[in-house]
C-alpha cells in the first residue's frame, strides 16, 4: 500500500470512528482478531502441505516410518514458524533503579496505581532519551503475561517540574490501565506486541524461506493493521490526556506539553550540536553533558522559550506516522491556553530521585565520554589539519587558485569559518564549469536556509542528487526547515522524495 492509499484509508476511518464509534471499535477488534488468524494460518497451512508431502513421499511405509518422516521434514519447519508465537522481545534500554535509591518515586508510583486501579510497574528503568514512556513487553509471545516496564529519561527529569513529570507519566499509564476500555488497552498492548514482531520478522526474513513467506504476509496485512488500529489509539491518547489532566489538572498539563515541546527541540538542535561543537577546539569537552544539563536548561530559557519558538510548534499539524496528535490538537483538546511555561526552579529529578539523580549524572557522563572518546579525539585532530590548511589556503587570492584548491578551501571555509565568508566562496565554486559540486550545493542551499531563503532547498536537493553520500544529510537539513516553516506533512513530502531517489537509483 503506497503513501497516498493508506492517507485515504486512514481519512475514512476516521470518519466511520466519528459517526459510529461503536461500530468502528467491534472493525478493530475484529481485525486485531485477525493478526492471530493470519499466523496460525501459516502454522497450519505448513503443518498439512509438510504433512500431505511427507505422506505422499512414502506411501507404502508404516506408520511409525511415516511419523519419523513427518518429525524429520516438518520438525524443522515446523518449529521455525511456532516460535514465532513465543518470540522474545527485548526489554527497553536503561539502567534500572530500585525502590531504595529513589522512595520518593517509588511512593508517587504506587499511589497513581491505586488512583488509576492498574496493573503493577514491574521494572523502573532510567535512560539518556528526553522523553518518558511505558512499555509493555509479553513474557511468551502472543500469549501475553506482560512485564510493564516504566522508561524515565534522565534529560527529561531535568528540564521538568515533577508536577508536569506526574502528568507524563499518568498519560502512560492511562494507557496499560484501560481507563479507555478494556479493548482499547487490549488493542494498544497488541498493536505494540504486532509492531515489535513484525520489525524481528522483517529482520529475519532473509534467514530462511518459511521467514520470508511470512514476512510476505505480513507486509501485505500490516497497513490495514495500523490504519485500523492507528485511528483507536489516535483517540486513545486523547483519552490519556484526559486522564494526566484529572491527576494534575490541565494547566500544569498543557505546560509539560509545550516545555517538552520545546525544550526537547532545543536539545535536538542547539545543546547537542553545540556540545560536539568543542571537538573542533578541545580534545575534551569542557564540561560532560548530563551533569551539566540542570544548569544548561534554566540557563537557556530565554533561548528556548520563546515566542517564536512555540508559534513555530504551534502551527505543526498532526501526521500519519505517529499516533501523538499535534502540541495545538492536544492542549486544545485539554481546554488550556497556548503560553509559554514557567522556568523550573526545583526540576522532577530532584524532586523524584533525590541524591540518586546525582549519581546517575555521573554514571551516564562516564559511560558517554567512554563512547564518545574516540571519535572526539579523531574529529579534534582532523579540525586542527582542516584549520591548518585553511589558513594555508586563504593565504592564496582566489584569482589563482586551480579549481580544486577553491573547492577545497570553500568547503573548509563552510566548516570552519562565518557562513557569509564561506557563501562568497561557494558561490564561486557552483559558478565554475566542471560541476556538479554537491558538497558545495549541500554548504550553500543549509546557509541559505538558515538565511530563511527558500531557495536552499533547490541545493540541498541538486547536491542529493548528485551525491548518495550526502543525500540524507541533505534530506535532514530540508526536512528541519520545512517542518518549522510550513509543517510536518510538507516536511515528509520532502523527506521521502529525496530519499525516494535514493531507492530508485
Amino acid at each position: 500500500m503506497d503513501q497516498h492509499s493508506y492517507y485515504v484509508l486512514v481519512k475514512r476511518l476516521e470518519l466511520d470512528a466519528s459517526v459510529s464509534p461503536a461500530l468502528y471499535r467491534t472493525k478493530v477488534l475484529l481485525i486485531s482478531s485477525a493478526a492471530y488468524v493470519v499466523l496460525f494460518g501459516v502454522l497450519f497451512t505448513v503443518a498439512v502441505l509438510l504433512y500431505l508431502g511427507a505422506t505422499r513421499l512414502e506411501q507404502g511405509a508404516s506408520a511409525t516410518a511415516r511419523l519419523a518422516l513427518l518429525l524429520v521434514f516438518m520438525g524443522p519447519t515446523f518449529f521455525v514458524v511456532f516460535r514465532m508465537f513465543f518470540m522474545r522481545l527485548p526489554p527497553p534500554e536503561g539502567r534500572y533503579i530500585e525502590k531504595a535509591e529513589a522512595p520518593v518515586l517509588f511512593g508517587v508510583l504506587d499511589k497513581l496505581r491505586k488512583r488509576l486501579n492498574g496493573p503493577p510497574i514491574h521494572r523502573v528503568l532510567v535512560n539518556t532519551d528526553f522523553n518518558a514512556s511505558i512499555s509493555q513487553r509479553p513474557r511468551w509471545g502472543l500469549f501475553g503475561g506482560h512485564t510493564n516496564y516504566l522508561t524515565l529519561g534522565l534529560p527529561f527529569m531535568l528540564g521538568m517540574t515533577s508536577e508536569e513529570m506526574l502528568a507524563i507519566v499518568a498519560h502512560e499509564y492511562g494507557h496499560v490501565c484501560g481507563n479507555h476500555g478494556k479493548t482499547s488497552a487490549w488493542v494498544y498492548r497488541q498493536r505494540l506486541t504486532f509492531g515489535a514482531l513484525y520489525d524481528q520478522v522483517v529482520e529475519s526474513a532473509e534467514d530462511n524461506l518459511i521467514n520470508r513467506g511470512i514476512a510476505w504476509l505480513l507486509q501485505g496485512f500490516m497497513p490495514y493493521y495500523n490504519a485500523y488500529t492507528f485511528v483507536l489509539s489516535r483517540e486513545d491518547e486523547y483519552e490519556a490526556d484526559r486522564t494526566a489532566t484529572e491527576m494534575v489538572g490541565g494547566e500544569v498539563n498543557a505546560q509539560g506539553l509545550i516545555r517538552g515541546e520545546l525544550l526537547g527541540r532545543w536539545i535536538q538542535e542547539e545543546f547537542w550540536p553545540k556540545l560536539y561543537q568543542q571537538a573542533d577546539s578541545r580534545d575534551k569537552p569542557a564540561f560532560m553533558p548530563f551533569s551539566a544539563m540542570r544548569s544548561a536548561f534554566k540557563a537557556a530559557y530565554p533561548e528556548w522559550a520563546t515566542g517564536e519558538r512555540l508559534a513555530a510548534a504551534w502551527r505543526v499539524r498532526s501526521d500519519l506516522h505517529d499516533t501523538h496528535p499535534a502540541l495545538r490538537e492536544r492542549v486544545d483538546a485539554i481546554g488550556a491556553k497556548e503560553a509559554l511555561p514557567r522556568c523550573v526552579d526545583k526540576t522532577a529529578a530532584d524532586v523524584l530521585l533525590g541524591a540518586t539523580a546525582k549519581l546517575l549524572m555521573n554514571e551516564f557522563d562516564r559511560h558517554w565520554w567512554e563512547d564518545e572518546k574516540a571519535p572526539w579525539r579523531a574529529r579534534h585532530q582532523y579540525a586542527m589539519r582542516s584549520k591548518a590548511r585553511l589558513q594555508e589556503l586563504s593565504g592564496l587570492p582566489p584569482e589563482g587558485m586551480s579549481l580544486a584548491e577553491l573547492y577545497e578551501r570553500a568547503i573548509l571555509s563552510a566548516e570552519f569559518e562565518s557562513a557569509q565568508t564561506a557563501k562568497a566562496l561557494l558561490e564561486r565554486v557552483l559558478r565554475q564549469p566542471g560541476g556538479p559540486f554537491p558538497k558545495a550545493a549541500y554548504h550553500y542551499g543549509c546557509i541559505l536556509l538558515d538565511e530563511g531563503n527558500a531557495h536552499g532547498l533547490e541545493h540541498l536537493a541538486a547536491a542529493a542528487n548528485a551525491d548518495q553520500q550526502i543525500r540524507e544529510q541533505a534530506a535532514l537539513a530540508g526536512y528541519a526547515y520545512l517542518r518549522q516553516q510550513q509543517g510536518e506533512e510538507a516536511a515528509q513530502a520532502w523527506w521521502e522524495r529525496i530519499i525516494s531517489e535514493d531507492e530508485e537509483d
